[in-house]
């Protein structure tokens, strides 16, 4: 799998992108420039042949060809003449069809920059895309040790593993001992497969263990995504797992709650995911618009399928917004069934009261307005 070298991709990973190779996206802005319908046949043509040629499911391409081709000559795009409303449009017609959410279409008030996929990166992007990926210390949020000895981490993207690797160790080794793991995943939007399969490699021993394939339209290959059995950190054995998910939970993160929950290595707490399994990159359009195509899916190797449309079911189904305290108390509980000093029962049941309280004032509050 090839490394993400441009600092436009990183970005594209924070705002929920699951992308792979050399491709450049640029990032969105409002604007009032105009198009007309020779601007808009160009990115038309332009946009189904990328598709026929590209994304995973040939079969989908010829629909969606036929479907915007049949819009095109009833008119319907030809009294749109803002481009960002254009770009909705065309994404939501692709998606009717496709059922695809990673599919999509975009309008840049900015002149795209004309680049050959799959080019190296210059010294400058390389530079810029390392300085991103301190400056948000590679996704990692927080790591904590919460009352009750429940160690906690948040982190909102899985970016390039290589240089994560020490945030990945540090944040692991500091829950070492704690007795449950909460990740919390509400607002991570996805990323890289390799630090999906880095981060699971700490809640498996020394076998390794088969996460996912990947498989490209391109080449008619499968890349598979195992356990690393040897890790920088402390592994996170024999213990509890939660992973706490909303509806803006994508892509990536999926993967990681997806696979967790078939192996049943974790339990996940919260809402439906959002729905994204299929991978690929960006394709320029013309001057102004791009559209970000899938060129391949997820496969798991337990289910023979994956998450697409459907996303990934919590075991417990709960509002977001209460998420955390519903794993809290659950690992509060089994704690509390293991333990036998007096003192420390009262201290856990105590939590217990306080957090269930948190969550009958949720509850409350939300069934007053």
């Amino acid at each position: 799998m090839k490394k993400i070298t441009s600092l436009f991709v990183a970005i594209s990973l924070v705002i929920g992108i699951y992308i792979f190779g050399n491709i450049v996206i640029v990032a969105q802005e409002k604007s009032d420039i105009t198009i007309d319908e020779t601007a808009q046949n160009e990115v038309i043509k332009n946009l189904l042949e990328n598709l026929k040629k590209s994304y995973v499911f040939e079969d989908v391409a010829k629909k969606m060809e036929m479907d915007i081709l049949q819009k095109q000559k009833n008119k319907d795009y030809s009294k749109i003449t803002n481009g960002e409303e254009f770009a909705k449009k065309l994404t939501e017609d692709l998606q009717a069809i496709s059922k695809d959410k990673h599919l999509r279409v975009r309008f840049s008030p900015q002149i795209l920059p004309v680049r050959k996929v799959k080019s190296e990166p210059t010294a400058e992007e390389v530079a810029d895309y390392n300085n991103f990926m301190k400056r948000v210390n590679y996704g990692f949020e927080s790591a904590k040790r919460l009352d009750g000895n429940i160690g906690y981490i948040e982190f909102r993207g899985f970016f390039d593993p290589e240089g994560g690797k020490d945030a990945v160790a540090a944040a692991m080794n500091f829950v070492a001992n704690t007795d449950a793991l909460i990740f919390d995943l509400r607002r991570n939007g996805g990323g890289d497969p390799e630090m999906v399969a880095l981060i699971c490699s700490y809640l498996f021993g020394d076998e390794k263990v088969h996460l996912n394939d990947l498989y490209w339209r391109e080449g008619n290959k499968t890349n598979e995504f195992w356990t690393t059995p040897k890790v920088s950190g402390t592994k996170y054995l024999g213990k509890d797992v939660y992973v706490l998910t909303s509806n803006r939970t994508f892509s990536g993160a999926e993967e990681f709650s997806y696979n967790l929950k078939n192996l049943k290595r974790a339990k996940i707490v919260g809402e439906t995911t959002g729905g994204g399994a299929h991978p690929g990159g960006s394709f320029r359009l013309n001057d102004h618009f791009s559209a970000f195509i899938s060129t391949g899916r997820a496969i798991s190797p337990i289910t023979k399928t994956n998450w697409e449309g459907t996303g990934v079911k919590p075991d417990i189904e709960v509002s977001k917004e209460i998420a955390f305290e519903t794993a809290y108390i659950d690992a509060l509980k089994k704690s509390l069934e293991r333990e036998k000093d007096e003192n420390q029962k009262r201290a856990l049941n105590n939590l217990i009261k306080e957090t269930q309280e948190k969550i009958d004032k949720f509850q409350s509050d939300s069934a007053k307005k």
